[in-house]
């Protein structure tokens, strides 16, 4: 019970200068991972980030190595970072030659750079671990993300980096979301589909960079995919996507560094990641549109209109009906009685229903035209399908002697 009062702290930015300035740098990093992530889901290059994700842990050791040599401790987090985006961007450059210049791929050539530089860079880690200078204890937080211990000049590196991304996302969402949905449009404007790739790689590289500290290599690609693919349940619109996973994002860092902060032993990232995943499975259940309950909702629904109507048929025509779920839909409608005999309403619908199968089947006769044929579904009135004129016209034909309604 000691931890709700220290998470409800944290969250009103009540639990001490330097847990203040991790809540607010890792909300700014988590809106500029779901925002910059938003583009990547919606360009289908995802992968891409794991790779640019791995390929900094090199950049790490080396650079923790060169600041040794030079008479640090090797610890200056300016430096670390700096380190990581160089060795980040010769990844992410690998992954564009090897993609244009053999016949591999794209997920092939991530393939191969994400293991040979983790692979590298653990490598690295080890070395270190071996030197008798500088101080290696806790640079493995780089893999998991770690606040413990964050000086005030490591969480203002952090926010304004996270500050830059999101005022750079602001600047080319446009020409992105263009990009992202038809690149060969977008050359006709003027506008680079190449450029605007790179400046999107470059903006997962920025983010994948500021990240390492509080997520960590490992979990930031999940803080650049979940609030993305966790907006795409709610909307259908591009640019509410973006604004969706930004907020989703900022929101799952915020809370994940309260809760963090709150329970100091526990890593960061993961709790980061955790609540993201939590806010992925409300929106996978509930979401209304896309979600798994919304779409069982859907197909019940449906079941129960096509036995009403498979059940008002069989009623308007005197037949048995033995199925029991129409048997049930009929009777929760009050259209039969408990008995199986129709009710008034049910031998008056069930004559409507009639007439206009009817009708429907004089319609495909009379416009004889497929497009037509492909309006009626035979659940939706006919009345929202064709227009009253054609249906005076119907009824008309259906009058005349000699035709059966």
């Amino acid at each position: 019970m000691e931890a709700l009062p220290a998470f409800l702290s944290a969250l009103t930015l009540q639990a001490g200068y330097n847990a203040t300035l991790v809540a607010i740098g890792a909300g700014l990093l988590g809106i500029a991972a779901g925002s910059v992530g938003a583009f990547l889901f919606l360009r289908k290059r995802a992968l891409v980030s794991d790779a640019v994700a791995h390929a900094t842990l090199p950049g790490v050791g080396l650079a923790f190595i060169a600041m040794v040599a030079l008479g640090g401790d090797g610890r200056n987090l300016a430096g670390l970072l700096a380190g990581s985006a160089v060795s980040a961007g010769l990844g992410l450059l690998a992954v564009e030659w090897i993609t244009a210049r053999t016949r591999l791929a794209e997920d092939a050539a991530i393939g191969a750079v994400l293991s040979v530089f983790f692979g590298f860079g653990v490598v690295l880690l080890t070395i270190i671990q071996t030197m008798t200078s500088g101080r290696q204890a806790g640079l493995e937080s780089f893999l998991l993300g770690s606040t413990a211990g964050m000086l005030y000049a490591d969480a203002l590196i952090i926010a304004v980096g996270g500050a830059l991304a999101v005022a750079a996302v602001l600047t080319l969402r446009r020409p992105l979301t263009l990009v992202a949905f038809d690149a060969g449009y977008a050359e006709t404007l003027g506008l680079s589909a190449r450029r605007m790739d790179l400046g999107l790689m470059l903006l997962v590289m920025a983010v994948v960079v500021i990240g390492l500290k509080i997520v960590g290599l490992i979990l930031i690609v999940a803080m650049l995919i979940i609030p993305a693919v966790t907006a795409r349940f709610w909307t259908e619109r591009a640019e509410i996507v973006v604004a969706l996973a930004a907020m989703l994002g900022g929101i799952s860092a915020y809370v994940g560094a309260a809760l963090s902060a709150a329970a100091p032993a526990v890593p960061t990232g993961p709790v980061i990641v955790l609540v993201a995943a939590f806010m992925f499975t409300l929106s996978l259940l509930f979401a209304p549109g896309r979600g798994v309950l919304a779409a069982l909702w859907r197909r019940q629904r449906f079941q129960r209109r096509v036995h009403l109507r498979q059940g008002l048929l069989a009623l308007a025509r005197e037949e048995r009906i033995l199925e029991p779920l129409t048997l049930r839909v009929l009777r929760r409608a009050g259209l039969i009685r408990a008995d199986g005999v129709a009710t008034d309403a049910g031998r008056a619908r069930a004559a409507r229903t009639l007439r206009d199968e009817a009708r429907w089947d004089m319609a495909l006769l009379q416009f004889n035209d497929e497009m037509v044929a492909g309006r009626y579904d035979g659940l939706t009135p006919i009345e929202e399908v064709l227009t009253g004129d054609e249906i005076a016209e119907i009824d008309r034909r259906l009058a005349r002697p000699g035709v059966v309604a």
